[in-house]
């Protein structure tokens, strides 16, 4: 499979629409480098070698690896520094391949597929280990913390299965854990849960000690919920929706029974597919059907950028533990690597925050502390940054503003 490598430019406060690309042949037929737009200023490196839809993205082994899956039958392992191709993984799967997974420890990568199997690959070799038919059209896989056991959905009983990630061997399999599709699952951080998100509209929390769903959120969106991920110490799960939202959940407390979840309403104009904290959830990236890739500040909760440039829908997202890159794969085949290091310093979005200065307050949280802002209009009120406000219930909850 012939893979490709370029970088280029994009603005990030989607000043202009991405003007076409325009590739050049140097003399040895390879790539080269190209530009869009001059007034562009967020660095961006483009990732070509998939010929279908790029269905997933994961960065790992120190953010120095990024390995993504396609509807091409593949997945690829990619140096990240030189965006270069290390591991093509083929002549596996049979249909496309929805999602896949490290296991760092153990050398592997899991992936799943509509071929209705799971399969885990020797990242050294690209052979495969094993292969383990499960069903029904797998839409999601996830590889718990400590590499010992595979999750992965099926449309199959609309169920969940847990298999071992040493041989391939059924663990169990929950029949009927939703009413309809589950577009994603997702190990919590300390192993003691598996998310799941499905198109009936509801979370579910199965827990693996006691092996039964200890948490359901029903009608929790409008619409089906695509995507769900953790923040690192296990205590928030964000939720991503074709209704156009994103929904921040404190699972460990239970206050959403009483006050549902934290909005995140104005970002995106189309379905969100896909949605990651960083590692310190100071930031949320979030990815759409609208082709664009929104950052959003966790503690004013706000957007801070909207990156555009993807030419087809935007399938998932990641974000690296320094802050430093955003990576978004899209169904028009590519990867993108944006980095968003320093943003601070871009023109625009200095003169922007300095003519909107008077419209916002830096305050501190009256219970952890944490400095975040918020409309001077509505500082009376909200004394407490996000996470703190999902804690305990509130009698306020402002609509977030949008903000630059």
């Amino acid at each position: 499979m012939a893979v490709n490598m370029a970088q280029n430019v994009l603005d990030p406060l989607a000043l202009d629409e991405p003007c076409a690309e325009e590739e050049e042949e140097t003399e040895d037929n390879t790539q080269s480098v190209w530009e869009h737009d001059p007034l562009a200023q967020i660095p961006i490196k483009v990732l070509r070698g998939h010929t279908d839809t790029v269905s997933s993205c994961q960065l790992a082994l120190n953010d120095q690896k990024l390995v993504t899956s396609s509807y091409d039958k593949t997945a690829i392992l990619w140096d990240v520094e030189s965006g270069e191709p290390l591991r093509v993984f083929e002549r596996g799967h049979t249909a496309p391949v929805t999602q896949c997974a490290l296991i760092p420890q153990k050398n592997r990568l899991i992936t799943a597929s509509w071929d209705k199997t799971l399969q885990a690959w020797d990242l050294e070799t690209g052979q495969t280990l094993w292969s383990a038919p499960q069903g029904g059209l797998l839409t999601s896989c996830s590889v718990s913390g400590d590499g010992e056991v595979v999750a992965s959905a099926t449309d199959i009983e609309n169920g969940l299965y847990l298999t071992c990630a040493d041989t391939g061997k059924q663990i169990t399999f929950i029949k009927g854990h939703h009413k309809s599709t589950i577009p994603r699952c997702c190990f919590d951080p300390l192993d003691r849960h598996v998310a799941t998100v499905s198109a009936d509209k509801s979370i579910k929390l199965w827990d693996l000690n006691s092996r039964q769903t200890t948490l359901s959120i029903a009608s929790s969106h409008t619409n089906v919920i695509s995507n769900c991920c953790f923040t690192k110490d296990g205590r928030y799960l964000c939720t991503a929706s074709w209704d156009k939202t994103l929904q921040l959940w404190d699972v460990t407390t239970g206050t959403f029974r009483s006050q549902g979840g934290e909005g995140h309403n104005i970002g995106h104009d189309g379905c969100v597919s896909s949605c990651m904290f960083s590692d310190d959830a100071a930031l949320l990236v979030s990815g759409a059907y609208d082709r664009t890739v929104a950052v959003w500040d966790m503690r004013a909760i706000c957007k801070l950028l909207l990156l555009k440039g993807h030419m087809d829908w935007v399938m998932d997202v990641a974000i690296s533990a320094d802050k430093k890159w955003v990576v978004s794969c899209s169904k028009d085949t590519t990867v993108r690597l944006w980095n968003i290091e320093h943003t601070e310093e871009i023109p625009a979005v200095i003169e922007t925050r300095r003519t909107q200065a008077g419209g916002y307050q830096i305050m501190k949280c009256e219970e952890c502390a944490r400095s975040f802002s918020v409309f001077r209009m509505e500082s009376d009120s909200t004394t407490k940054c996000v996470f703190c406000r999902l804690k305990a219930p509130t009698t306020y909850i402002p609509v977030p503003p949008p903000c630059f």
